[in-house]
C-alpha cells in the first residue's frame, strides 16, 4: 500500500535536496496524507487482531485433531507429527492472507517463493533431510512414544516422548532430555529396547576352581526358580559357559517382562554375591602374589 498515493499522480522533479524536504516535510503534505495513514493504521491493528484470534482458533483446532487422534486409538508420534504439520500449515496460510490484506498480490508471493526456492533449499537441507526422516519413522514404525531406544553413532538412549516435525526428544534415566535430528535416527542404527514385552536376562558369574560346581549351580537354579519377576513358563538356563583363566564361569538366562528388566537383574546381581558368601562359593579377583627371597 502507498500512503503516497494521493501525491503520486503529481511528476515532481527537485533542484535540490532543500527541495525535496520543503515538498514533503510540510504541515499540508501531511495533512494531505492523514486519509491513507489513517487507512493504513487501521489496517495493522485489524491485522494484529486477526493473528491473535486465528493463533488461537489454530491452537483450539489443534487440539480437537489431537484428542480426535487419541479417541480413534492413532499412534502418539503420528498424532504429534500431524498436529505439527497441521500448525505449520495453518500459520504459513495466516500470514499469506495478512500480506494479501495489505495489497501484496498471490502472483508476487509465489514468484518470491519460486525464486528464493532454491536458496531455502540448499539453506535447509538438514531441516528437509530431517523433516523426511520424520516422515519415514512414521511410516516405518522403527520405535514410538513411550519405547526405550538407544542410538548408536552418538550412543544416546532413553525413553521416546516426542516425535516432531524435525526432531525426536527423548527423556534419560536421570530425567535429561536428549533432542536428536530425525534425519540422524533414519540414518543410524536403532536399538528399540522395549518393542518386546519380555527380554532375556543373560548374566555371567565367575566362581573359583577350587568352590563347589554343582553347588553354585544349584544355588543359581533355586534363585531364578524363586525370583516373582522371572517368566518361569519360559525356563531358566543355568550351565558352564567357560573355563577362564582365573575361574569358571557360569552363565544365567532367563526371561522377564521388559518392564522388570533392570530391577531383576540388579536384584539378582546383589543376592548372587551374598548367597555366595553364605555357602561358601568363592567369587574370585584378580589379585598378584609377591615372593621376597632373600
Amino acid at each position: 500500500m502507498n500512503i503516497f498515493l494521493a501525491d503520486a499522480l503529481d511528476t515532481l522533479e527537485f533542484d535540490s535536496l532543500s527541495d525535496f524536504f520543503h515538498h514533503y516535510f510540510t504541515w499540508a503534505f501531511w495533512v494531505k496524507q492523514l486519509p491513507l495513514i489513517g487507512t493504513f493504521i487501521g489496517r495493522v491493528v485489524l491485522a494484529i487482531v486477526v493473528y491473535i484470534v486465528a493463533s488461537k482458533l489454530i491452537q483450539k483446532l489443534c487440539r480437537f485433531i489431537i484428542a480426535s487422534m487419541k479417541r480413534a486409538n492413532v499412534d502418539t508420534g503420528v498424532t504429534q507429527f500431524v498436529s505439527s504439520v497441521v500448525k505449520a500449515a495453518l500459520y504459513c496460510l495466516l500470514v499469506v492472507s495478512i500480506a494479501t490484506s495489505f495489497g501484496v498480490k498471490e502472483s508476487s508471493i509465489a514468484a518470491l517463493v519460486a525464486s528464493g526456492g532454491v536458496a531455502i533449499g540448499l539453506a535447509l537441507q538438514g531441516g528437509l533431510s530431517n523433516l523426511a526422516g520424520g516422515v519415514i519413522i512414521l511410516a516405518l514404525k522403527p520405535f514410538a512414544v513411550g519405547d526405550y531406544i538407544i542410538e548408536n553413532t552418538d550412543k544416546q538412549e532413553g525413553t521416546v516422548v516426542r516425535i516432531d516435525l524435525f526432531y525426536t526428544t527423548l527423556s534419560t534415566v536421570d530425567n535429561r532430555r536428549i533432542t536428536i535430528p530425525n534425519g540422524t535416527l533414519t540414518n543410524s542404527s536403532i536399538v528399540n529396547v522395549t518393542a518386546q514385552d519380555k527380554r532375556q536376562l543373560d548374566l555371567k558369574v565367575q566362581i573359583s576352581y577350587n568352590s563347589d560346581l554343582k553347588k553354585a549351580k544349584r544355588i543359581l537354579e533355586n534363585m531364578l526358580y524363586n525370583e516373582k519377576s522371572i517368566i518361569q513358563e519360559d525356563g531358566v538356563h543355568v550351565f558352564v559357559d567357560e573355563l577362564a583363566a582365573d575361574g569358571v564361569i557360569l552363565g544365567l538366562r532367563a526371561w522377564v517382562g521388559s518392564d522388570n528388566y533392570w530391577d531383576t537383574r540388579w536384584g539378582l546381581n546383589e543376592k548372587i554375591k551374598l548367597t555366595f558368601d553364605e555357602e561358601g562359593i568363592e567369587l574370585p579377583y584378580t589379585q598378584m602374589d609377591v615372593h621376597i627371597k632373600q
